[in-house]
This record gives structure tokens, C-alpha cells and sequence, in this order.
């Protein structure tokens, strides 16, 4: 299960499941800064969700610390290694969120 929010930089950004993105069914997730929304597609296994959602979290990141160019194959790359670290870590915060009191 995939959080509400999570916050970047001292910024909250939304998580919302949504069912396409962009009108573009092969997308599966997008980061909205303007808005502080992370966008999740509706329909894809767990695992994937919360793969796509640390690759937009990555964009968060990156954003929040003023890199507004960003290469997309640098941020795959790291997402993919980084969704692995907290997995085989047993670091999987997402099932486990709690939120702040």
C-alpha cells in the first residue's frame, strides 16, 4: 500500500492513483511539482508501484535541490537500484507508513 503523501525538502507532495496519466496509457507515473503531486497508474502489482513511486521520488528530489534538467535515464537507473536496496534491506517503509503526529 502505497502512502497519502510524502515529504520532500520540507514539501508535501500528494500521492494520487490514478487510472492514465497524460492521456498516455504506457506511462506509469509522473512528479507534478508545480502542484507537489506524485501521480501513480492504477493497476500494476505492488512491486511496480512502489518502483515507479521511488523513481518520482527521485524527480522530487532532484527538483527540490534545483536540478530542473534532469537526465531520465540517470533518474531509471538509480530508481531501480534504490527500490532494490530498500527491498532486499527489508527497508520497505511504503508498507509500513505511518503518518506524523
Amino acid at each position: 500500500m502505497l502512502p497519502n503523501k510524502i515529504k520532500v525538502a520540507r514539501i508535501d507532495y500528494q500521492i494520487q492513483e490514478v487510472e492514465e496519466i497524460d492521456d498516455d496509457p504506457s506511462v506509469m507515473g509522473a512528479c507534478v511539482y508545480q502542484k507537489s503531486t506524485i501521480k501513480i497508474k492504477i493497476g500494476m502489482s505492488e512491486n511496480k508501484k512502489e518502483q515507479t513511486l521511488v523513481h518520482e521520488m527521485l524527480h522530487a528530489c532532484f527538483n527540490e535541490a534545483g536540478f530542473h534538467e534532469q537526465d531520465e535515464d540517470v533518474i531509471n537507473r538509480v530508481g531501480i537500484v534504490l527500490y532494490q536496496v530498500l527491498k532486499d534491506n527489508k527497508l520497505s517503509f511504503m508498507s509500513t507508513y505511518l503518518p506524523e503526529r
